[in-house]
């Protein structure tokens, strides 16, 4: 009896130790995921605000944090809810980074046992609907970015308005937007706020998504509303909430306005055939520079957006353009803390000296802007390109900006209204490359440059040596994104779904030396991508 004890006794002891180390070892692991985000803090000078703008600062941080409400909503569902999954404080970290469960920049996979798979249409449409179902669901909004899709009591598919679904709190984010429009100074962004906050209760943005088109000399900007359709990866129709609260930069603004003028004559120097560049891009589009003082909903899930080309509506392309917001502060902190870690190790030392800041902020600008060119509606049907393309209309849509936005850079250089040096803009956007494939193939900007990587190795834009660093070859480069341009466009335009798989399923992989390369980058412990320290009181808004 005593025996037995005593093995019980050793036995409880042994596996009350093989658990602690097995928490331990969960613990370290989501702390070195943790880690993999450098935090960087969200601070401004308001110094030159009045006190009526300073109050509307306030107004619009109690806005913010609804839509990171109702995009926690979207994404996984009650985030008191995900917390609990875990009691451990750094994967309760890595929860919150990722608006839940799933690891966004490592294929959505899991990182808490039992959750299963992230659903590819998040909580916009039923877990168990199937595509089949969905395309005989006989509905006429059913495709629209604000409903949701639910059954009824007999099971049967219904759509329910984004007003009616978060009835409760987009009420309330309206009221506030109000209050906030009576205190706004400028009188655009006065009307941009009323009619923002009744296109919360209606679902209808437009007029608001026009009113914010005119405004040019507001020093506040407040981007609030369902806008992005990346978190819906089953079809890529519906939006998810999400808030920006900005301060524009006068001066760097006033250096950007000249773009904005020549997309038409951008448009005309497209690689493609003339069908597929017919479209006349809105002229009146805006490129500003600001700094953010607050993320919240979808832009702040997993990778930080550092630049923002709004409105999606391809009525408010064709009548006004769109605005182009290159976000500074956070495109400085990508720069320094990820960029150039990355430049160290991969690119030869000979190129290095090649990738600097300005070339950095320049492709991101001229990323956004070529969002604006090329085709927004197919010359086969006549349809949207977002709707033909599907779930790849994200994917192919940010690999269109990414490589017209290097295509760009020639052509202004050649109008004369860029001086720089072509080679820093071309190294720094390779090594861009590498930046953003650790956002992983979930993600519509990762597959964007898994598929560039992968065209550019084939084409041999880059030459690899046996140690894992790539050096530019510029003739050979320029070729490939002349030619990677074209196959987009093409697609695009043609509205070949098809060609679209065929594209991403032959080039939006990882191969053994990417896979390697990548292992090496985080192996030097070079972070993955940044997360805010933000609020009122960073932003000087509260003691």
């Amino acid at each position: 009896m005593k025996i037995k004890v005593l093995i019980a006794l050793t036995s409880m002891a042994l596996f009350a130790c093989t658990t602690s180390n097995k928490k331990s070892e969960v613990s370290m692991d989501m702390e070195e995921k943790v880690n993999q985000f450098a935090e960087f803090k969200l601070e401004s000078n308001i110094d030159d605000l009045s006190s009526n703008q300073k109050d509307m600062l306030k107004l619009f941080f109690e806005v913010s944090e609804i839509m990171d409400d109702l995009f926690w909503m979207q994404a996984y569902g009650s985030k008191d809810e995900a917390l609990a999954l875990s009691k451990d404080t750094d994967t309760q970290e890595f929860i919150k980074i990722n608006y839940g469960p799933w690891e966004r920049l490592n294929g959505n996979v899991p990182f808490i046992d039992g959750v299963g798979e992230k659903p590819l249409g998040a909580q916009f449409y039923p877990e168990d609907m199937t595509k089949k179902e969905f395309e005989e669901f006989e509905s006429t909004d059913k495709a629209s970015l604000y409903t949701i899709v639910r059954r009824n009591e007999e099971g049967e598919l219904l759509t329910i308005p984004y007003s009616v679904a978060y009835k409760e709190q987009l009420e309330k984010a309206s009221k506030l937007l109000k209050r906030a429009a009576e205190l706004a100074e400028d009188p655009g962004f006065r009307k941009y706020l009323e009619l923002r906050s009744e296109a919360l209760l209606s679902d209808d943005y437009l007029a608001s998504d026009l009113a914010w088109m005119d405004m040019k000399t507001n020093r506040i900007d407040f981007v609030v509303g369902p806008i992005e359709n990346y978190e819906d990866r089953l079809y890529n129709y519906k939006a998810a909430f999400e808030a920006y609260i900005l301060l524009k930069d006068m001066e760097w603004s006033k250096k950007l306005d000249k773009f904005a003028g020549l997309l038409p004559e951008l448009q005309k120097k497209l690689p493609v055939d003339p069908q597929y560049k017919a479209e006349v891009p809105g002229s009146n589009s805006d490129l500003g520079a600001y700094d953010v003082i607050y993320y919240a909903g979808d832009c702040n899930a997993g990778s930080k957006t550092i630049a923002i080309n709004l409105p999606n509506d391809s009525r408010v392309h064709e009548a006004k353009g769109s605005r182009r917001l290159q976000l500074k502060n956070a495109m400085q902190a990508k720069y320094e803390k990820i960029l150039v870690p990355i430049t160290k190790h991969l690119i030869t030392t000979e190129q290095q000296k090649n990738v600097t800041f300005d070339a950095f902020f320049e492709n991101t600008m001229l990323h956004e802007v070529a969002h604006g060119i090329g085709i927004k509606k197919t010359i086969t049907t006549g349809e949207s390109v977002r709707k033909a393309m599907k779930d790849k209309s994200s994917a192919l849509e940010e690999g269109k900006a990414d490589i017209l936005g290097i295509f760009l850079v020639k052509e202004l250089i050649e109008m004369g209204e860029l001086e720089r040096d072509l080679m820093d803009n071309y190294v720094t956007f390779t090594a861009g490359i590498f930046r953003s494939v650790r956002f992983g193939a979930s993600s519509a900007h990762g597959i964007a440059n898994l598929v560039r990587y992968n065209f550019f190795k084939e084409k041999e834009a880059f030459a690899r040596d046996e140690n894992g660093v790539y050096t530019v070859n510029p003739e050979k480069m320029q070729l490939a994104i002349d030619e990677l341009s074209n196959v987009i466009l093409k697609i695009q335009g043609d509205g070949d779904y098809d060609a679209a798989v065929n594209l991403v399923e032959k080039y939006g992989v990882v191969d053994a030396e990417l896979e390697a390369d990548l292992a090496a980058i985080n192996a030097k412990k070079i972070p993955v991508d940044i997360v805010f320290n933000q609020g009122a009181q960073l932003a000087g808004v509260e003691d």
